[in-house]
């Protein structure tokens, strides 16, 4: 993600210790969504579409990568 003294947010939405916050870099016309979760030290970005940003927003697990596929492999 960019500095965000390059992006704007448009939107923010907090509750049980999950933060959601929405980006817009006016440059690139990027749309970022940041997930961070205070009770397990999970934070993640998702990209997202003009079309869908809002749905992303409201619905990030459902648009984040599975935890299996963003872990290293195992050693054996």
């Amino acid at each position: 993600m960019q500095s965000t003294a390059t992006l704007e947010e448009l939107a923010h939405r907090g509750g049980d210790g999950v933060d959601v916050r929405l980006y817009w870099a006016p440059v690139t016309g990027g749309l970022t969504i940041v997930v961070a979760d205070t009770r397990t030290d999970d934070r993640f970005e998702l990209e997202a579409r003009a079309d869908n940003a809002l749905e992303v927003f409201y619905h990030p697990y459902a648009y984040a990568p599975s935890r299996a596929d963003t872990r290293s492999p195992s050693r054996s």
